[in-house]
C-alpha cells in the first residue's frame, strides 16, 4: 500500500542512507533517475528498486511525472539527501497498520543538518514538507524551485522529524544556490519590477539579519553564521539571474506587483 519514491541524479554518496532508513517499511521502492553517471543505479538495484529514467526539467515536473508511476495508493517521497529518523520510521510503521483517516497528506517537520551539525535555529527550525500523500489526489505546484504538494483534501501532521543533510562542502553549496537562482528567475519575474539596490543590497542584508539575529542563527554558532551568509547570497543571486534572464531573452518588465519575498 506504500511506495517509497526517490528522485535521483548522481546521489551515490547519500542514497544508501536514504533507502536503508525505509527498508521493510515501503512495499515498493521506485527510483526516478535523471541519467546518473555514478553508482546511483547500482545502489538502487541493491535495494530492489524499480528504476525509471527521465531527463530532468525541474523538481516539480520530475516528481509530478513520477507520482502516477507508483504502484501503491500512498507515496512516501524522499529526496536522496533525506532519511527517516528511527522515531519517524516507527510512527510510519504504526500509521501503516492503523485505519486510514480522510486526510490526503501529511506534513513532516525536518531536522536539517549543515557543516556536520544539526541546525536548530537560523530560520530552519520550522521547516516542513509534505512527504506522505495519496498518489491520486496530490501533485506539486508548477514552480521551478521549492515547489510544494497541493493536496486535494485535508492534510495532517506527523509528530517526528525527517532528517535532511544537503551539505557537501561550501563550494558545492554555493554552486547549488547559483543553480537554484537560475531556475528561480522565472518564478520571480511577475512580482519584480526594475531591479535596484533594494533587491541586490537591502534585501540580502535584511535576509542575513533576519536569519542570524531575529531567527536565532547566532545560537547555531559558526554554522549559523554561514547559513545566514548563504541566505543573503541566495537573495542577491536570485535577482542577478533574473536580470540575466530578462536581458538574454529580451523580456519586458511585468505590470508592477509587490515583491514581498524576503
Amino acid at each position: 500500500m506504500l511506495t517509497l519514491l526517490v528522485p535521483t541524479f548522481n546521489e551515490a554518496d547519500c542514497l544508501e542512507r536514504c533507502l536503508a532508513s525505509a527498508v521493510g517499511l515501503a512495499d515498493e521502492v521506485l527510483v526516478v533517475d535523471s541519467f546518473s553517471t555514478d553508482r546511483t543505479l547500482e545502489i538502487a538495484r541493491a535495494f530492489g528498486a524499480r528504476i525509471l529514467q527521465r531527463e530532468y526539467e525541474n523538481s516539480a515536473s520530475q516528481k509530478n511525472w513520477a507520482i502516477p508511476q507508483a504502484t501503491h495508493p500512498w507515496i512516501l517521497l524522499l529526496d536522496a539527501d533525506e532519511w527517516l529518523s528511527p522515531e519517524l520510521r516507527e510512527e510510519l510503521a504504526a500509521w501503516k497498520k492503523a485505519p486510514k483517516s480522510a486526510v490526503h497528506g501529511y506534513w513532516m517537520y525536518r531536522a536539517n543538518h549543515f557543516m556536520g551539525q544539526r541546525i536548530r535555529f537560523s530560520g530552519w527550525q520550522n521547516d516542513k514538507v509534505i512527504r506522505l500523500f495519496q498518489r491520486d489526489t496530490c501533485r506539486y505546484e508548477p514552480k521551478n524551485v521549492h515547489a510544494e504538494i497541493i493536496p486535494n483534501g485535508p492534510v495532517s501532521v506527523l509528530r517526528h522529524r525527517l532528517f535532511h543533510d544537503t551539505y557537501k562542502g561550501l563550494e558545492h553549496h554555493r554552486l547549488k544556490l547559483d543553480r537554484y537562482a537560475a531556475w528561480q528567475a522565472k518564478d520571480y519575474h511577475d512580482r519584480t519590477g526594475h531591479i535596484t539596490a533594494y533587491h541586490t543590497l537591502l534585501k540580502p542584508v535584511y535576509r542575513f539579519f533576519r536569519q542570524f539575529i531575529l531567527q536565532g542563527g547566532i545560537l547555531d554558532g559558526y554554522p549559523g553564521f554561514v547559513v545566514a551568509r548563504f541566505g543573503a547570497y541566495a537573495v542577491r543571486a536570485r535577482y542577478r539571474e533574473l536580470a540575466r534572464w530578462r536581458k538574454a531573452n529580451d523580456v519586458p518588465l511585468p505590470p508592477l506587483k509587490k515583491d514581498s519575498s524576503p
